[in-house]
């Protein structure tokens, strides 16, 4: 294949994708989420540069229509920080499919992402990457391979190194002091 024949290849492989991920504001549009062409284009380019960044390549129309669909209707998605929290999670995917020295799928990594981001993280995805993701990552590393059994679901607690409330304590507590 000539240079002219493998970057017109490519310009058409963009454009695919570029019309893919356009194509998904027709499910966002009822969360009120959409990604103008220009939010797509950057969108395009910071998946170009977080696949440089982890040495991958990828040979299909990449994450973004899937990361699109798994997250479109969190509560911690809002029209203002969209392109920037696609972004965000494109460059974490990507990074963690790494760490995690590719053991999960796709399917795997997403759902874990989404129910920590929705949960524990409340839409905060350098708290996502910076400690439930590296902890998921360092355990699939490790061996553990119960995310297996579940798709990833329900995962989390057995990393999870903070105190959370205990709801019991809490109402015991709380009776004491009404008395």
């Amino acid at each position: 294949m000539n240079q002219l024949s493998f970057t017109t290849a490519l310009q058409g492989q963009r454009y695919s994708q570029f019309q893919k991920i356009i194509a998904c504001n027709s499910l966002t549009a009822q969360y009120g989420l959409r990604l103008s062409p220009e939010d797509t284009e950057l969108l395009l380019l910071s998946r170009e540069q977080a696949l440089k960044d982890q040495n991958r390549i990828e040979l299909s129309e990449g994450i973004l229509p899937r990361l699109i669909e798994t997250f479109c209707d969190s509560p911690y998605i809002h029209q203002d920080t969209y392109a920037q929290t696609l972004a965000d999670l494109q460059e974490l995917f990507y990074i963690y499919k790494n760490e995690s020295l590719d053991l999960l799928t796709d399917d795997e990594l997403l759902a874990f992402m989404r129910e920590q981001f929705d949960g524990i993280c409340c839409g905060d995805t350098d708290y996502l990457g910076g400690t439930c993701l590296d902890r998921f990552a360092q355990a699939a590393r490790a061996g553990y391979d119960g995310y297996q059994a579940t798709g990833g679901k329900g995962m989390y607690e057995q990393f999870s190194q903070e105190q959370h409330w205990d709801h019991q304590l809490f109402l015991e507590v709380l009776r004491e002091l009404i008395q």
